[in-house]
């Protein structure tokens, strides 16, 4: 599940990158329509062998418990197979990192959902920076992402939704993998660039024509010849 606000007033704000993950898992692995349910907004579909329930609650934050409650108590899922996408300061912006159970933290959404179904869920958390002043923080999460902060998000949400498969077979590792693989692509390294210069450097040397070490008659003899 995705947290968030609901509204197009916050769609655009921090603290509702969870709801952006889920979005975007939803849209590349083709689930279902979103439709209302456990006042919120769920859509249903496949990860691997795995059937999936994505779930935005549409309580507002401070009550997602609500929600997260009702779904899990109908579906009877073990918390532990719970994942809550959750914005993170504590990380930096484009971070990412799978926790299991543990504290809220003082985040409202996860306060929400540990009175509900208890702390043992697992968590996503996506890094979204510290404003540099614990009194900051409220004004910071709801607000939009910087234009600047536009590729970088692109590039955790793709991530993200590459490795939602390997997150729901319960492999956070190979879920990390896929996030970094987007986030921190492979590049060639010093060593290869030093070898591609050397050897285009030779072809270079190799195909400039020799000195004319003639003299000038014999230029002037060969040119009768």
């Amino acid at each position: 599940m995705g947290l968030g606000n609901p509204g197009s007033n916050y769609a655009g704000h921090r603290h509702n990158v969870g709801f952006m993950a889920v979005d975007r898992i939803a849209q590349d692995h083709g689930f279902g329509a979103w439709r209302g349910k456990f006042q919120g907004a769920i859509s249903e579909g496949r990860l691997g062998s795995e059937k999936v329930l994505l779930l935005k609650p549409e309580t507002h934050m401070n009550r997602s418990g609500q929600s997260v409650g009702a779904a899990v108590q109908f579906y009877k899922v073990p918390v532990e197979d719970v994942y809550v996408f959750q914005d993170e300061i504590d990380l930096a912006p484009g971070k990412c990192r799978v926790k299991e159970g543990g504290g809220h933290a003082g985040h409202n959404g996860l306060r929400s959902i540990h009175a509900a179904i208890g702390p043992d869920y697992r968590r996503v958390r996506i890094g979204v920076g510290h404003p540099g002043h614990k009194d900051a923080v409220p004004s910071y999460v709801l607000k939009d992402f910087a234009k600047a902060d536009q590729n970088w998000l692109e590039d955790l949400l793709r991530g993200i939704s590459d490795g939602a498969e390997a997150l729901a077979a319960g492999d956070s590792g190979r879920f990390m993998n896929a996030v970094s693989l987007r986030t921190n692509p492979p590049r060639s390294s010093t060593r290869d660039t030093k070898a591609w210069a050397t050897a285009n450097a030779a072809k270079v040397v190799d195909s400039a024509p020799e000195p004319d070490t003639r003299s000038g008659l014999q230029k002037l003899i060969d040119k009768f010849r």
